[in-house]
């Protein structure tokens, strides 16, 4: 299902702490910092010439952020990013004086670090970021994770030296649960969803994903003309859509947001025009998108500038996953998670239905960018899913 943007605010500028927060001036302050991180490589974007043919689009570039930081999700930009940016900003706060960057690891620094303890909730790859951050800065970690969430991801993030916490319910519980708990202990909560009075730092999560569209805007031939992005909470696809509007103006691209149609808070926050908390209901596939309610600083960003939102369901996030395991042609392989490829299933979508394509401008000329937001981060759900390994599929793409 697919609806355009019916807000009052569609096409509306940015609020001013948004475009501060999403602008090519941030995204530049980003690129610092991921210079000093010693794994730092722009992840591969990829040409996939064979699909874009089969699907008769013009082009299909993809950001393969399996690649990100040793993590293997889009999320080591966030969580790490805002939690050095916060040891600094608490350094120069007892220290009297600017703190850079290049200054992370002195003693002084170090000091003030070790006395901090950050927390939050995850579905898993957010927290691995924040608990990686946590320990490149000497601090403690404290993760919060519901039910669903998989052994082998809590184990993944307990690898950074984390506390875990599990919480009974839904993400949405998890989330609240370290918020109580932060609060209570005076810790610091890295979250990257927002509510009423709690915005500044999901921005800086935010504000880490930006580097993914400055990576990627260097490296394509010419920009695109439409953008498919996953949602969740909405972080990723906020940084996104506000980033390339700021850098781009008019000749922005056409974004489409990407919900797993049984977590679809953002995609029943579009049609009602305001943030909705969703009932918990079966779950998804999409593990890392089931998300039940909105991030409100993310969703003041979308209602400006996304211009349409949609659903789809587990069997095409699953469709994906093997169409790039097993691409048409000499199309590259790509491992992409459950949610990872999120974004591609809403492009088959809307490319496949002509009323889809005709309502978003899809075409024979159309140049569309996708983000493969995760490789395979629960390795054994991957096989269940794809009938492969990860490993298979290195060594058949040699």
């Amino acid at each position: 299902m697919l609806i355009r943007n019916q807000h009052p605010d569609y096409r509306k500028p940015l609020e001013a702490i948004d475009a501060e927060t999403l602008g090519v001036a941030a995204a530049e302050t980003v690129e610092r910092f991921l210079a000093r991180r010693p794994n730092h490589r722009p992840t591969p974007l990829r040409s996939l010439p064979a699909l874009a043919s089969e699907l008769n689009l013009g082009a299909i570039h993809l950001k393969d952020e399996g690649y990100r930081l040793g993590l293997g999700s889009f999320k080591a930009l966030g969580g790490a990013y805002a939690v050095i940016r916060l040891v600094l900003e608490a350094a120069e706060q007892e220290l009297g004086h600017p703190v850079d960057i290049a200054e992370l690891h002195s003693p002084e620094v170090a000091k003030i670090s070790a006395t901090m303890t950050f927390g939050c909730a995850t579905d898993g790859n957010h927290g691995r970021s924040v608990a990686q951050g946590a320990q490149l800065v000497g601090a403690r970690s404290v993760i919060f994770v519901h039910g669903g969430v998989s052994d082998a991801r809590v184990a993944a993030i307990a690898r950074y030296g984390a506390v875990m916490e599990r919480v009974a319910g839904t993400y949405d519980d998890s989330v609240a649960e370290a918020a109580r708990v932060c609060e209570a202990n005076g810790w610091t909560v890295v979250s990257d969803t927002s509510w009423p009075g709690y915005e500044r730092i999901p921005g800086l999560v935010m504000q880490g994903y930006t580097a993914i569209f400055r990576e990627a805007l260097e490296k394509l031939p010419e920009a695109p003309t439409h953008v498919f992005i996953q949602s969740g909470v909405g972080g990723i696809a906020a940084a996104a859509s506000g980033y390339l509007a700021c850098r781009l103006g008019e000749a922005r691209p056409t974004f489409v947001v990407v919900d797993p149609a049984r977590a679809a808070c953002i995609f029943e926050t579009a049609r009602q025009g305001k943030p909705v908390k969703l009932q918990h209901g079966e779950p998804t596939v999409m593990a890392m998108l089931e998300c039940y309610e909105p991030s409100q600083v993310a969703w003041r960003v979308l209602s400006r500038v996304a211009d349409a939102f949609m659903t789809v369901e587990d069997e095409i996030a699953v469709e994906v996953m093997n169409l790039l395991a097993r691409p048409f042609g000499h199309d590259p392989v790509v491992v992409s998670g459950e949610s990872g490829g999120a974004g591609l299933a809403g492009l088959l979508v809307a490319a496949r239905d002509p009323e889809m394509r005709a309502a978003i401008g899809l075409d024979a000329h159309s140049r569309v960018l996708l983000v493969v937001t995760e490789g395979a981060t629960d390795p054994d759900r991957y096989r269940e899913l794809v009938g492969l390994t990860p490993g298979d599929l290195a060594i058949a793409g040699k």
